[in-house]
C-alpha cells in the first residue's frame, strides 16, 4: 500500500504520511500504526527520531543502507533550514566533511543521533524573529526529488562569521568561503545589517576587504558596513588571549592566523 509513498518520500514525517493516507481515505490512527509496525518489521523503515522515518529499498540491508543526512536534517522539524557548515557542505563548498549537521528552526529541539551522524538545532537568530524575517535569504532546494530549505551562500557567509563555532575552525571557515566563486554582495550586506551585531558586521567587512579583488567588492559595500562597525575595539575571536592584529578600518582585533592566512604556508 505504501510503495507509491515510499518512492516519493525516501525520508518522511508522520505528517506527510497522514496526508498521503488521508488522500487515500485511510486516516485511522490504528491503521497508520499497523502499517508502520509492519514495514519496520520487514526492514523497510528506519525510525530516526519520533515522527521521522527513512525508507530502505527492497533488497537492501537496513543496518547498512546509506541514508541521506541532508534529507534527515531538512526533516528534523517542519520549518528546518540547513545552515552554517551544513549549508556549505550542501553546496559543495565546505573544505572538510563533518558528521555533525546543523539546522535552524523556531522550535527548540534536543540533539538527535543516528548512526554516526549528529543533528543539532540552532534557534533562528533573535533579530530575524523580532523583525519577522526568519526566512530572509533562505533558498528552496531539492534532494532526491524531495524539497528542503537551505540558507543561501550569502546568508551562510554571514552566519558562520557570526557564530564561528558552527562553522569549524577559522581555517575551515576561510577555506570554505574562499571556495565560493561569487556572492551577491548586496544581499551579504543587507543580511549582516539585518542581524545588527556590530562585531559580526566588522567580521564581514574584514572578510570582504581581504577578498576585495577576488569577490569584486566595491567601496559602496564596505561603506555600508563601516557605518555600523563597533565604536570600541572588539575581538574577532574569543578568548582574547589569541594573538591578534588590530584592524583600524573595522575596529577589530583579528587573529594572526587569519590576517596572514598561515595555513596557506603549509598547504
Amino acid at each position: 500500500m505504501l510503495n507509491e509513498f515510499f518512492a516519493r518520500y525516501p525520508v518522511f514525517t508522520l505528517e506527510e504520511l497522514n496526508q498521503f493516507l488521508g488522500a487515500k481515505g485511510a486516516v485511522n490512527r490504528s491503521t497508520r500504526s499497523s502499517l508502520l509496525t509492519y514495514y519496520k518489521s520487514q526492514g523497510r523503515l528506519l525510525q530516526v527520531r519520533r515522527g521521522l522515518f527513512a525508507v530502505v529499498p527492497l533488497g537492501s540491508n537496513p543496518e547498512t543502507f546509506p541514508v541521506d543526512p541532508y534529507l534527515l536534517t531538512g526533516k528534523m522539524t517542519n520549518d528546518a533550514v540547513l545552515a552554517y557548515h551544513t549549508a556549505l557542505e550542501f553546496y559543495g563548498k565546505a573544505y572538510s566533511a563533518y558528521e555533525r549537521f546543523y539546522y535552524v528552526s523556531e522550535k527548540r529541539s534536543l540533539p538527535v543521533t543516528f548512526r554516526t551522524y549528529e543533528f543539532l538545532c540552532v534557534l533562528v537568530p533573535k533579530a530575524l524573529r523580532v523583525k519577522s524575517k526568519k526566512s530572509f535569504a533562505v533558498n528552496q532546494a531539492e534532494r532526491a526529488g524531495v524539497p528542503i530549505k537551505v540558507t543561501s551562500l550569502e546568508r551562510t557567509l554571514v552566519d558562520v562569521l557570526d557564530r564561528p563555532n558552527l562553522g569549524g575552525s577559522w581555517e575551515e571557515i576561510w577555506r570554505s568561503l574562499e571556495a565560493v566563486e561569487f556572492f551577491n554582495l548586496d544581499l551579504v550586506v543587507d543580511y549582516a545589517l539585518l542581524l545588527g551585531n556590530a562585531t559580526t558586521i566588522a567580521k564581514v567587512g574584514f572578510f570582504l576587504s581581504q577578498h576585495r579583488e577576488a569577490l569584486m567588492v566595491e567601496e559602496v559595500h564596505l561603506r555600508a558596513l563601516k557605518g555600523s562597525r563597533p565604536k570600541k575595539i572588539h575581538y574577532m575571536s574569543r578568548p582574547s588571549k589569541t594573538p591578534g592584529r588590530f584592524m583600524s578600518e573595522w575596529n577589530l582585533i583579528v587573529p594572526i592566523e587569519i590576517v596572514e592566512r598561515s595555513w596557506a604556508e603549509v598547504a
